[in-house]
């Protein structure tokens, strides 16, 4: 066998199980590297020093330079080309591996498109012309690239464009022996590249490859003198077969789950084949022409018999799992439908689901230790998530039959939450056609507009339904009542018009909003002649100037209008008169974060081949101006956490300040400082025992003129929304900085679509309550609960993502840190917080759904329709009258926006074990699961913050009355 050096320019393909460079390790399995020590071959390597990490003590000499930098374009591509040439014409080394990254960086970074990859491109069209110039005749070249590439310049998804990449093979001996055959594929599985290369550079095939050798490599008959490799076709073929069927008896002795009749099959075909081959050696004849087909044939045989093995399903496994997850979602709708007896009971429904859980998780691992003799993991906490269940389900039925009156005593009432009419509610029709919709590829693939649909759809059903009820317009005139015949309806027509017409208003700002935010999605491989936004590249790839200035223009118009809106619903409501933390957040860390994040933009837009004597000042402007931002934006939420009230406390007179200690004085929560907004906005503070005031004229100090309370808390009126609104507000835009530039003014379309759903569901509210048809509660319909949670998956796609691996925008992981990481935690998080900013804002945010309709009561005497006749409007601070139903409204909208989410990731995993033999389950429904359970993680955990923040507020409340007045217990 004659044996070659060999030569690898480019990037080795995935055979050797290259790793990422956020969780590189050690290769164990064997592989080419491998083989090459073994035989004694001295590999060279130079270039990206990931190799390093997978092939440690595996190169004879080694020159790494760090990769990890996206950003950078030459650093490892000079490096290689100071040591390649030197290092050819020397006679130390037998196979050199030079890994190029100028090419990859370059389109991460700028695109395929762009001038710096035409010089890329080129620059590597030279190294080759050179390469070849001095190689040997005993030199086999091999140029391969480890992936593709799509439109937008990334990888690491299952589109054809990356998958797909491209190689040449070159040697200045004769090398390639006729055509390929027409059984030969026109794409090539890089699994067959591995013997092949073995069997050219004399080798051994790694273990456990069950690739097949490329024939046209090859002579077709007996060894050729002076032939790469030195082998024939039907040597190389039978060195092919002996080395997989080796690692098919190792493996199904230790494994066991090649099905029996498959591999007695395989077995019985290689011993006819073993025997016919050996034969004609032993006779010195030449063995049939069919026998090269058979071996093929077998060989093909055993890669789809594994295939097929691998890629088997557990049925018992996924059965089990989907059981799970919905009586999962099942018990979040019964915590819905339950949740002020489940407040009520102290939490005592779950007390013993919990510890007959962790009972029975321990049980099932100790008679598996002792059954089997370990413990499968998956197994013990499948039946304690299980057994909870039932016992959950089993406990609220019976709880469920009664409910406490108001003395304490429990009275028998039937509560049928089981029945059909409590799931079939009009507005759960959506999520559940969205669900169904989940298993077809189609719908996947055009989710984006689907969800805008479904949204709008929803949307229109509000007006439409209130209308149909007659709730939309005033009554007509009636001559009866104006007779005195019939009693006066209680409301007035002039506001029944003014909540009809700002709920058909916000209908038509959201409509806009929708509308324009299908400027901004993505496009995936299978929309054909789809071009993705023009909002998703980077300003910094834009050659247009004057095109990148309108991108720059109109993102730091979108981010001014983000904080302009947010300083200005606090300072209407009088939010911004305090010197607390969530003051100070408002007034100086939100502007200059945004001033942060426009300098930031500016300075990442800036060409490289500019102002090259400030290079490195604007390098360290690109470094230090993000950074600064996250410290601002850590600040911000962390002073907003420390310190959530915006209440500012005014006395009348040092005289009236002794009142406070009567245990009912009166105040009033004014929303602004200035007299005009006093006189329009008069609310009276609600503390349970202090709502009922006392003439002004019996408090000392009480002006008798205009007959004011001696004290005046402004802000008090949202006292909870304020503080969740900011923290959203800063939130977001901390999240706009991972993204591109562009996607400023899809945050800002973004957020009218938010507050035009908050606003469209307080004035349908409004609207029932003026028509006398509030029930009462604070309890969040289902229709805004789901629109919210349509909408999170709706900007989703509105922010350029898709449920696809190519859509991850990686660039997220280097703002702040071009340099790169030394970990894997903090780059994963920053890709995590861009990849679902839609679901965190939303997730965030979502008591805002419970908040908006007492905000927006001053608009609307709902105040009236409950029965408080003559009563100022109250805002938030209804709230602390009844706390048992406040907090039962925060548990039952949290526990119905989950069960959405939930019921999403219930449809994608039923999708994906229904179709798991679909020919798209690995391209669309795999990822589309991987995503929707993803996000529902992510949005459990902001959720949680979101209501955690809310409860914190409310404890600062307490403590705010109990400083104003000592001698009023709470």
């Amino acid at each position: 066998m004659q044996r070659i050096k060999g030569f690898t320019t480019g990037s080795l393909p995935t055979f050797v199980d290259v790793g990422n460079n956020f969780a590189s390790s050690a290769i164990l399995e064997d592989n080419l590297i491998h083989q090459f020590g073994q035989v004694g071959k001295r590999v060279v390597f130079m270039g990206d020093d990931t190799w390093e990490s997978l092939f440690p003590k595996k190169f004879y000499r080694s020159l790494p330079f760090p990769s990890f930098n996206v950003k950078d374009l030459h650093t490892v591509d000079n490096g290689i080309l100071q040591h390649l040439y030197n290092t050819m014409v020397g006679d130390d080394w037998d196979v050199l591996v030079a890994h190029f990254l100028g090419v990859d960086h370059c389109g991460h970074r700028f695109g395929p498109d762009h001038p710096a990859m035409a010089d890329k491109l080129t620059q590597m069209d030279g190294v080759i012309r050179s390469v070849i110039d001095r190689l040997q005749n005993d030199t086999l070249l091999v140029v391969m690239g480890d992936h593709g590439m799509t439109d937008t310049g990334d990888h690491g998804g299952e589109s054809q464009k990356e998958t797909d990449a491209a190689i040449f093979l070159y040697s200045p001996s004769p090398m390639f022996h006729g055509p390929p055959s027409q059984n030969e594929p026109d794409v090539v599985p890089q699994t067959d590249l591995v013997p092949t290369l073995a069997l050219l550079l004399g080798v051994p095939i790694p273990y456990s490859n069950v690739g097949q050798v490329l024939l046209p490599l090859f002579p077709p008959h007996e060894q050729t003198e002076g032939a790469v490799g030195g082998l024939s076709q039907l040597e190389a073929l039978w060195i092919n077969t002996k080395q997989v069927n080796r690692f098919l008896e190792t493996y199904s002795g230790m494994a066991k789950d090649i099905p029996p009749e498959s591999l007695s099959r395989l077995k019985s075909e290689f011993a006819l084949l073993s025997s016919e081959f050996l034969s004609a050696v032993r006779e010195g004849r030449s063995p049939s022409p069919q026998l090269a087909s058979s071996l093929q044939a077998y060989l093909t045989s055993v890669r789809d018999t594994c295939r097929a093995t691998w890629a088997r399903f557990n049925p018992l496994k996924m059965a089990a799992g989907l059981a799970i997850l919905a009586f999962a979602c099942l018990m979040c709708f019964i915590l819905s439908e339950l949740s002020l007896v489940l407040i009520r009971e102290n939490g005592a429904l779950l007390k013993t689901p919990v510890v007959v859980s962790l009972t029975v998780g321990v049980s099932v691992a100790a008679a598996q230790l002792l059954i089997r003799g370990y413990i499968e993991v998956m197994w013990c906490l499948a039946a304690a998530a299980f057994s909870s269940e039932l016992l959950f389900l089993w406990r609220s039925r019976q709880l469920s039959t009664s409910t406490v009156s108001k003395n304490g005593t429990k009275a028998p009432k039937r509560v049928s939450w089981l029945t059909l009419r409590h799931l079939l509610v009009p507005s759960l029709l959506f999520p559940l056609l969205r669900c169904a919709s989940l298993l077809s590829d189609s719908y996947v693939i055009a989710e984006g507009r689907v969800v805008t649909f479904l949204v709008l759809s929803l949307a229109l059903c509000i007006p439409i339904h209130l209308n149909w009820d007659g709730l939309l317009l005033p009554p007509s005139h009636d001559p009866l009542k104006s007779a005195g015949l019939l009693p006066a309806p209680a409301l007035s027509p002039s506001a029944v018009r003014k909540e009809s017409g700002t709920l058909l208003a916000c209908l038509g700002l959201l409509v806009g909003s929708l509308y324009l935010s299908l400027s901004f999605h993505g496009c995936r491989e299978e929309q054909g002649s789809c071009q993705p936004s023009a909002f998703l590249s980077p300003l910094s790839r834009l050659q247009d100037n004057q095109l990148k200035n309108l991108h720059y223009v109109l993102a730091v118009i979108s981010l001014g209008l983000w904080t302009y809106l947010l300083r200005c619903f606090l300072c209407h409501y009088g939010n911004l008169n305090s010197s607390g933390g969530t003051v100070f957040t408002a007034r100086w860390i939100l502007p200059l974060l945004s001033v942060c994040l426009g300098l930031h933009w500016a300075v990442s837009a800036t060409p490289e081949d500019s102002f090259r004597n400030l290079a490195e000042l604007i390098h360290l402007a690109q470094l230090a101006l993000p950074r600064v931002a996250f410290c601002l934006l850590g600040l911000g939420l962390f002073l907003i956490w420390l310190d959530p009230l915006t209440v500012f406390v005014k006395t009348r007179t040092q005289a009236s300040a002794k009142s406070l200690t009567l245990p009912t004085p009166r105040y009033r929560a004014s929303i602004g400082i200035s007299p005009q907004a006093e006189l329009h906005h008069l609310i009276p503070q609600i503390y349970q025992r202090m709502r009922r005031s006392l003439d002004d004229g019996d408090l000392s100090g009480a002006s008798e003129v205009d007959n004011r309370p001696a004290v005046e808390a402004y802000g008090l009126g949202t006292v909870y929304s304020a503080p969740l609104l900011l923290f959203s507000g800063l939130l977001g835009i901390g999240l706009l900085l991972l993204h591109p530039e562009g996607m400023a003014l899809s945050f800002l379309l973004l957020l009218l679509e938010t507050g035009a759903l908050l606003h469209i569901h307080a004035s349908s509210t409004t609207l029932s309550g003026l028509h006398g048809k509030y029930s009462g509660g604070f309890n969040v319909p289902w229709t805004p609960v789901v629109l919210w949670s349509l909408a999170a998956t709706q900007f989703f796609h509105a922010t350029g993502h898709l449920p696809t691996f190519p859509s991850i925008q990686w660039g997220a992981a280097f703002v702040g840190f071009p340099e790169g990481h030394t970990g894997t935690i903090l780059p994963a998080s920053l890709v995590t917080l861009n990849t679902f900013a839609s679901h965190i804002l939303f997730a965030v945010s979502c008591p805002l759904l419970l908040f908006w309709p007492l905000v927006c009561e001053v608009r609307g005497s709902r105040g009236r329709a409950c029965g408080d006749d003559g009563e100022d409007a109250v805002m938030e601070m209804r709230l602390r009258e009844n706390p048992q139903m406040f907090s039962s409204a925060l548990l039952q909208l949290s526990t119905r926006y989950l069960l959405i989410h939930g019921a999403q990731v219930f449809a994608s995993v039923c999708a994906a074990a229904i179709l798991r033999r679909h020919l798209m389950v690995w391209k669309v429904f795999a990822p589309k699961l991987m995503f929707e359970a993803s996000g529902f993680l992510v949005s459990s955990v902001f959720l949680l913050i979101g209501v955690t923040l809310v409860l914190r507020v409310d404890v600062a409340v307490g403590q705010w009355f109990k400083r104003l007045i000592p001698d009023v217990s709470r």
